[in-house]
């Protein structure tokens, strides 16, 4: 990147934030601060109103704006991608939101970046695992979660716990929002447990807000899916498999924490990170006549108490 286009970078990202540190500057754009430092004096002699102070960072008077900006192709195309994922990844709420935005977005593109995303539009596409169970929108569920955690506002949700197969009323604090294997989730402080719990959204029958607000400060939601991962007793599992019957695996690997592969001796030594050994053994057993388990050891004892099992009940 020249140093114009760099320095105009630098402006559009000053925008972004109220905020902006020079250290963050130099990380972007891959620059060190002393040339941050330069640029920004550049902007400051072009009459940008560039405030900064020592050990804070840069902010730029309250109330200047750029003109609207242009978009190259690739930035257009990433919207166009962005939405097809919004439009499956979300709910109906957020949806119709991104699509009003997006409209907002092409206002300001030139003829040759619509012709281009109305050609575009027919070669993107996100579609659903078929042999998962369609997923049922809950219209306004991120929306209004979303807007509990901007105004720090209580939400009063009903839900169904899978795990111990119970419904009930909770009053959460709502702290952050994430996506993992196919389902939105919230984290927040909930009232009847009196700690932080989360709760998978489309197992949410309702849920509204309340027009109470919380003060209390909460860790961050980075802070909790650390956390998360720490509590999860994870182990390697290492095993050795017929290279012909891996393309039968699928997405399936995947879920059951594939880390890597190497070919060993004519087979693929495949190598898997779960926090379920009991959970991979059902896996295994899939293709168990094609595979042998190097490691652990443990893994086999559980593999034969199954198979045991199993014999037991054909045998009836």
């Amino acid at each position: 990147m020249n140093r114009i286009d760099r320095v105009s970078a630098i402006l559009i990202h000053l925008q972004t934030k109220k905020i902006v540190k020079a250290q963050e500057i130099a990380d972007r754009f891959s620059i060190s601060l002393r040339t941050v430092y330069r640029d920004i004096k550049a902007l400051e002699e072009s009459g940008v109103p560039v405030g900064g102070e020592a050990g804070v960072g840069y902010q730029l008077m309250e109330g200047y704006r750029l003109p609207p900006v242009m978009f190259t192709k690739e930035e257009a195309i990433a919207f166009l991608t962005a939405e097809k994922m919004v439009e499956k990844l979300t709910d109906a709420s957020s949806k119709k939101h991104y699509k009003e935005a997006m409209l907002k977005i092409k206002a300001v593109l030139r003829y040759s970046e619509k012709d281009l995303l109305e050609e575009m539009e027919e070669h993107i596409e996100v579609l659903e695992n078929p042999y998962l169970p369609s997923k049922q929108n809950n219209p306004g569920h991120l929306q209004t979660i979303l807007k509990g955690i901007a105004q720090k506002e209580i939400l009063d949700i009903g839900y169904f716990a899978n795990h111990s197969q119970q419904y009930s009323n909770r009053n959460i604090e709502p702290v952050g929002i994430f996506f993992l294997t196919g389902h939105w989730y919230v984290i927040g402080y909930c009232h009847m447990r009196k700690d932080y719990r989360h709760f998978r959204t489309d197992r949410i029958s309702y849920i509204n807000q309340t027009a109470t607000f919380f003060m209390q400060q909460h860790p961050s939601l980075k802070t909790f899916l650390a956390k998360m991962t720490e509590e999860r007793e994870m182990h390697t599992v290492v095993i050795s498999v017929q290279k012909d019957v891996i393309k039968y695996f699928g997405e399936q690997k995947y879920y059951n924490g594939f880390v890597s592969e190497r070919e060993v001796n004519g087979q693929m030594e495949m190598t898997f990170l779960t926090s379920s050994l009991m959970g991979f053994v059902k896996f295994y057993l899939m293709f168990a006549e094609y595979a042998e388990i190097i490691s652990p050891l443990l893994l086999k004892d559980m593999l034969k108490k199954n198979i045991a099992a199993i014999q037991k009940k054909i045998e009836k």
